[in-house]
């Protein structure tokens, strides 16, 4: 490694900053600086690997270095072409024999015997992708037949990687905190000495229409809860109250066999969950923004007078299926980008509170990056009838 270069065990800002010093003329420096933030940070727990890509960068290419692994993305953009940077600096030189079969390695989770209530799990390993290339110079030409010369680099991502939002019964109180994507791990808890920009502290909160039932609730949210952004999106929840946490989550929902929306879910003091999957997510919007538009199109070829047979809107029945299905918009679709999570009172059919805006203290947390692909799946869809996905 060149005098100076920084190594894995440097702080991201400052390994950034290094590499950026090597970023070629024409680049966007916006945008570069954010992609080498997000590579830097995919690979902060693979040193090895870290050094590896520091040493071909700084080095500009000199030594043959180690393939460099990082974990795939969801959305059509797998590879950023960076056509300004220097190939031989960004890309290990050391070619990979082959690519090994990829597959998932974790447990599913388990749950209690009550399909609401979730104890201990751990996070499962993601599928890296293999970056594998040839030997190459910094003279040689950036593509060649089927080796093209582009980095797998993850689109860069929001700059705020969730947003919260605290409510005492149907009421929000206070500004929504974001979570900048720089701190992957964040703390919502009931004290009053927030210690940075990785802790939502709740007891500061004012608020004159305060009911005592929200009074009582709030002494109980003590260390709260830890929200961990793993990966590209996927969000695991730990819960440091000494009281149970209930949660509204569309992958528990799977997880437990239940309908999308359908259970509240009781986490445990200690508990530590996988509580949403980013791939789980995106595979939803598409299908449900594709069903929806599908519908419509049915619904207005009935108006037309061509009626629409059972099996012509994949697979949605007539009349009454084909009217909900039509009628999914883009509240129902953003609804799956969203985490809702009540501290010390459950809601739903075994409790007397019916509806989480019932309960006297609540978070929603919006998930930005699970937002910016519905944005995507909604900008690529085919064009539709304006009455669809309002």
């Amino acid at each position: 490694m060149s005098l100076g270069a920084p190594t894995s065990s440097d702080a991201c800002l400052s390994i950034v900053h290094s590499l950026m010093c090597h970023r070629q003329g024409g680049e966007n420096e916006t945008f570069a600086k954010r992609a080498i933030e997000s590579l830097v940070k995919k690979l902060k727990e693979k040193k090895d690997e870290l050094d590896s890509l520091i040493a071909a960068i700084t080095t500009n290419g000199a030594h043959p270095s180690k393939c460099v692994t990082i974990q795939r993305t969801l959305d059509g953009r797998l590879q950023v072409t960076l056509p300004h940077w220097d190939p031989g600096a960004w890309v290990p030189r050391q070619p990979c024999a082959s690519q090994p079969s990829l597959s998932w390695g974790g447990p599913r989770s388990e749950s209690h015997p009550d399909l609401s209530a979730w104890a201990h799990t751990h996070p499962p390993r993601c599928p890296p992708t293999l970056i594998s290339t040839p030997m190459i110079t910094p003279s040689m030409s950036y593509a060649c037949p089927g080796h093209p010369m582009t980095m797998c680099v993850p689109p860069p991502g929001p700059e705020f990687w969730c947003s919260i939002a605290y409510f005492e019964m149907d009421v929000q109180v206070g500004e929504i905190f974001k979570v900048p994507s720089s701190c992957p791990v964040v703390i919502v808890d009931g004290y009053v000495d927030p210690s940075g920009g990785d802790r939502f502290c709740l007891g500061q909160l004012s608020n004159v229409h305060r009911t005592d039932a929200s009074e009582r609730a709030r002494l109980h949210i003590g260390k709260g809860v830890q929200l961990e952004c793993r990966g590209e999106g996927d969000v695991w929840m730990r819960c440091l109250s000494d009281h149970a946490v209930f949660v509204q989550s569309y992958y528990l929902d799977r997880e437990a066999g239940r309908a999308p929306g359908d259970a509240v879910h009781k986490i445990y003091p200690g508990a530590y969950i996988k509580v949403f999957d980013l791939r789980q997510c995106h595979r939803q919007m598409q299908q449900q923004a594709a069903t929806a538009q599908a519908a419509a199109a049915a619904q207005a070829a009935a108006v037309a007078g061509n009626i629409p047979g059972p099996g012509s809107v994949g697979g949605i029945a007539p009349a009454v299926g084909l009217s909900a299905a039509a009628g999914i918009g883009v509240d129902d679709l953003r609804r799956l980008c969203i985490l809702r999570l009540s501290f010390v009172k459950g809601w739903g059919p075994d409790y007397p509170r019916q509806s989480i805006k019932h309960t006297p203290c609540w978070i929603e947390v919006h998930l930005h990056r699970a937002l910016q692909l519905l944005d995507e799946v909604l900008h690529t869809m085919p064009a539709a009838e304006p009455s669809s996905l309002r």
